[in-house]
């Protein structure tokens, strides 16, 4: 089975590679989702880049942390969705292959350690519509299959 890819790939472009490991969190009922909201405005799935020397889980561990004051079980992994993208913000071209995994069970521990994030609870449908990335919105399509969630 090959990996979805989002964005093109344009010719003659060179992309730096962003890894990222990110969760989908729904709240008691299966009927919301969490979504953070960069300072730029958009949308995203909690969870962030894959830093040196960490798996997987370890990143996903400290980016829920860092961005939900969460401490969390991660369940299934989804699979990788991967994306091309230009960032304006930084003037980069990325390629992202993120890895996206179910979280089963979550607990707030503390105020996030990054204050300049919005965080918000959406029903499924509109947090589909709201996430910017591609490979974020085939995340909770993934998510929907196992839970058997329509919109």
């Amino acid at each position: 089975m090959t990996n979805p890819v989002f964005g093109t790939k344009e010719e003659n472009v060179d992309y730096v590679a962003r890894y990222g490991v990110y969760a989908v969190i729904a709240d008691d009922e299966k009927e919301k989702i969490i979504l953070v909201q960069a300072p730029n405005g958009a949308w995203f799935l909690p969870g962030g880049e894959i830093e040196a020397g960490e798996d997987h889980f370890r990143a996903l561990k400290r980016e829920l942390m860092e961005e939900l004051g969460f401490e969390a079980t991660i369940g299934d992994y989804f699979g990788q969705a991967d994306e091309y993208f230009f960032s304006s913000h930084r003037e980069t071209h990325y390629y992202n292959p993120a890895y996206i995994y179910d979280v089963v069970d979550y607990k707030k521990v503390s105020q996030p350690l990054e204050e300049f994030n919005n965080l918000e609870w959406f029903p499924i449908k509109e947090a589909i519509s709201k996430l910017k990335r591609g490979s974020h919105r085939w995340g909770i399509e993934q998510w929907q299959k196992k839970y058997k969630k329509e919109c």
